[in-house]
């Protein structure tokens, strides 16, 4: 990967505790801002005034993007050059690997985006699909390059004030968790790998677990784990829209 150099960290940015409560919220609509929630996990796109209210009523609100795919929907997808772009990614019509070690291309589309999560006063970043390496991408991605792209998107946001989490990846936190800042789950209960997750909290960082409906877990019991050990537990459907379960 070229080398790439970062601007030096802000002065400060929100550094969550475990614990809170979050709703994660996708929709392509109308946002539901009336669910009871600590954190909000909302696209980049989301209109402003979403943004707003939430901030209004004292609610931390993150920033979601894709950073190890290309999305033909977004508004920014003629920037991607052919060569960043590798094999579909199966199951997301729309969606095509990226190839991370091309930081050189990739660097000013990132930079840009994360300027725009900055600029709307979200608190933090979610970046999607950084658990990349192990994928069929069409590309020659070490487990290195993936370290590498992950450190240095954390080294962006916290140069733009912005906390910015792991996404599943349980296989890098160790190599990770100092630059972190909280983590983001799925189906980590029912594929029992949530114990792996554990370092963020033994570190004082949260970390927003996510169960799908669409597979048979047990809830319940995923709740008492998580309370056990200060995870936050919610059950979605796989599209993320407004409804979710949370834990009693």
């Amino acid at each position: 990967m070229p080398e790439i150099t970062s601007p030096p960290p802000a002065e400060g940015w929100w550094h969550p505790a475990p614990g809170l409560t979050w709703q994660w919220d996708l929709s392509d609509g109308e946002i539901d801002t009336s669910i009871e929630a600590e954190v909000y996990d909302l696209d980049l796109y989301v209109d402003q005034a979403v943004i707003d209210e939430l901030h209004a009523r004292g609610a931390r609100v993150i920033c979601y993007i894709s950073v190890g795919s290309w999305e033909d929907w977004r508004p920014d997808a003629d920037r991607f050059s052919e060569q960043l772009l590798g094999n579909d990614y199966q199951g997301w019509p729309g969606e095509r690997w990226l190839d991370i070690r091309r930081l050189d291309l990739l660097a000013p589309i990132m930079r840009a985006r994360l300027d725009l999560c900055a600029a709307k006063g979200f608190d933090g970043v979610e970046p999607d699909n950084i658990e990349i390496y192990t994928n069929d991408t069409g590309f020659p991605l070490p487990y290195e390059a993936q370290l590498a792209y992950a450190r240095w998107l954390a080294d962006e946001a916290h140069a733009r004030g912005l906390a910015i989490g792991i996404k599943n990846a349980p296989g890098m936190v160790a190599d990770s968790l100092a630059f972190f800042d909280f983590a983001i789950t799925e189906d980590a209960y029912y594929y029992e790998w949530a114990e792996e997750m554990l370092p963020f909290i033994d570190s004082h960082k949260p970390v927003f677990a996510a169960e799908y409906t669409d597979m048979d877990v047990d809830f319940e019991a995923a709740c008492a784990w998580g309370r056990e050990h200060a995870f936050s537990f919610i059950l979605k459907n796989r599209d993320l829209d407004a409804w979710l379960e949370p834990c009693p």
